[in-house]
């Protein structure tokens, strides 16, 4: 992997002075095939090989790509850390987040987006760049929400979560499963859309926590979007800022709004999600996810 070179800062998008989603106009990346949205809090060490592994495989696709970093508050060097960063062959900007929260920096990254798919992908890299292939294959195919899953048949997971983390999961997925319905893995930081879906999708999202993605999912299928679940490489990543003590009680509340905000919705949930494995090959386009 080549080490980043000096360049000009990367474009930067200053929430001081760009309004959040949802209380004013939010700014567009340049048009591209793919980009891919990176929230970030406190990542300046995390963050770099993070980028010019995504950038080294990104420049090695028959597309066109582009980053987004959204800088969710950060008082670390994060954002100084991607301007080194500017000279990796792929674009690279900077957007702010004032609201706390890694639900809202994605959800900014993704209503701004000029791309045809967009995309989004923790700091930690814990699925592999290389998983974008298949992610992108399944995009082509015409599918609007591609899920990357730890839990797809031909998943592996070579460093597991410790085993009250996936004891907890184990009670999360029991609690959520009127919303996530048959997706077998709703919190794997790894999803790909349509930029079209994305908009109409993250437009309504308010969760900014642990449960983001889950109500990503639930409003995909209330939109009836057709999604398809494929396996990923997955690793557990030090430094996860989830306390299961700490925070389980602010994820309840999130469940909670999150069952007040959908529950209108919920029956008209289509029943079936289509789940990939990687000798199979990718199946035609459904009319949404109704079989």
């Amino acid at each position: 992997m080549n080490s980043p070179q000096t360049a000009a800062p990367a474009p930067r998008e200053d929430s001081a002075h760009i309004p959040l989603s949802g209380t004013g106009p939010v700014p567009v990346a340049t048009a591209c095939d793919l980009e891919l949205v990176i929230p970030a809090y406190n990542e300046e060490q995390r963050l770099a090989p993070t980028v010019l592994a995504l950038a080294d495989h990104l420049r090695g696709m028959p597309l066109t790509a582009a980053l987004r970093v959204v800088d969710n508050g950060s008082s670390d060097r994060t954002a100084e850390c991607v301007d080194r960063l500017a000279a990796s062959g792929i674009p690279v900007t900077v957007t702010g987040c004032s609201r706390r929260g890694k639900g809202a920096a994605v959800a900014r990254g993704m209503v701004g987006t000029r791309a045809r798919w967009v995309g989004f992908c923790d700091a930690d890299l814990a699925t592999p760049a290389t998983a974008i292939d298949d992610a992108v294959t399944l995009l082509r195919d015409g599918w609007q929400v591609v899920i990357g899953s730890r839990r797809c048949t031909g998943a592996r997971i070579p460093v597991r979560q410790p085993a009250l983390r996936r004891l907890g999961g184990a009670g999360f997925r029991l609690a959520t499963r009127r919303f996530s319905g048959p997706v077998k893995d709703t919190q794997c930081g790894f999803k790909f859309f349509e930029a079209g879906a994305a908009r109409r999708v993250f437009a309504d999202v308010t969760t900014t926590g642990f449960a983001f993605d889950l109500e990503v999912i639930a409003r995909a299928r209330a939109l009836g979007l057709s999604l398809t679940e494929f396996p990923v490489v997955w690793s557990d990543q030090e430094g996860s800022s989830f306390r299961p003590f700490t925070d389980g009680r602010r994820v309840a509340g999130e469940l909670w709004r999150l069952h007040r905000t959908m529950h209108r919705t919920m029956h008209r949930l289509p029943p079936r999600v289509v789940h990939h494995t990687p000798s199979a090959p990718s199946a035609a386009r459904t009319a949404g996810e109704a079989g």
